[in-house]
């Protein structure tokens, strides 16, 4: 009996040991499943899905880059959602929504190129995905609002006004990728798209509960709408304040300044929103005109 007991204990072991050895077995052979189904779906997903692959010239040599950075393409992609959201709260008659949604995407298209340039996470694909996030926020929802709400009724000449102001737009937004490198920081050469979508949010969300079914309040928001878009696409120069330098010490009197401004937009934000991106927007020709005012004086001086 005492000799059957050890031999009983033994094969015990032996049998645990097998298992355990089975089970470490299963393990591997679960977890090399998972990696070779993991391998097997990317390799799928890189078939239907391109992957994004920049080339850099980094100390005189190429280096191919593959993916994009998350940080500032989130903020893109807020600014093109609320640009989105804009187009669809407009269809659905709530034009307060909708221009709130215009300035929120201003706000975060503001943050995606400077966010960008603090990490150093610029890249070409930024850019481009950027371009075509402001041709909706920008271009195509201001549009597709003001029509919603006025435009439609003017028949022919609403939806020509509303294509005028898309245009418009587009084709600045394909001069400034095209001059980004050459023209001067300091200026914009055409009313900015952003400025022209918070002119045309901000008409909207004052006017759109007063009474405009008269013919001619009707058109002259459709020739101003039109003017708009042919202010974007004009020669006419805007102050960029681009060379504003955030990280130096300004006198405290700026941040008090900075302080007013918000309280007074506070006040009654529609209005004064109007009054702040309208005043920009005639700030270009009115510069423009003194300016040519002001040359044969000089010339005759000399």
């Amino acid at each position: 009996m005492s000799q059957e007991k050890p031999e009983a204990g033994k094969e015990k072991a032996l049998s645990e040991q097998i298992a355990s050895e089975k089970d470490e077995l299963g393990l591997a052979d679960k977890e090399k499943s998972e990696e070779e189904f993991a391998r097997r779906a990317h390799r799928m997903v890189e078939e239907v899905i391109e992957e994004v692959v920049e080339e850099k010239e980094i100390n005189g040599k190429k280096e191919k880059h593959r993916g994009i950075y998350l940080l500032p393409n989130l903020f893109t992609t807020g600014a093109l959602f609320s640009g989105f959201y804009a187009i669809v709260a407009g269809m659905n008659g709530d034009f307060s929504a909708a221009a709130i949604a215009i300035f929120v995407a201003m706000i975060l298209d503001g943050l995606d190129g400077r966010v960008a340039r603090m990490t150093g996470t610029e890249s070409e694909f930024g850019a481009e995905y950027d371009s075509l996030a402001d041709m909706v926020s920008f271009g195509v929802a201001p549009a597709l609002v003001a029509f919603s709400w006025m435009l439609q009724d003017l028949g022919q000449i609403g939806w020509i006004a509303a294509f005028v102001y898309v245009a418009g737009a587009a084709l600045r937004l394909a001069r400034f990728n095209v001059h980004v490198g050459s023209a001067d920081k300091k200026w914009f050469t055409g009313l900015p798209s952003p400025s022209a979508a918070a002119i045309v949010g901000a008409l909207v969300w004052v006017l759109h509960d007063m009474d405009m079914e008269m013919l001619w309040a009707q058109i002259l928001v459709a020739m101003v709408i039109a003017a708009i878009g042919l202010l974007m696409v004009s020669n006419v120069r805007y102050y960029s304040f681009k060379d504003i330098d955030l990280k130096n010490r300004v006198p405290f009197m700026v941040l008090l300044a900075l302080v007013l401004v918000l309280a007074i937009i506070a006040i009654d934000p529609a209005t004064m929103l109007l009054l702040l991106f309208v005043g920009y927007g005639a700030s270009g020709p009115v510069r423009s005109v003194l300016s040519k005012h002001a040359k044969p004086h000089d010339s005759g001086d000399l």
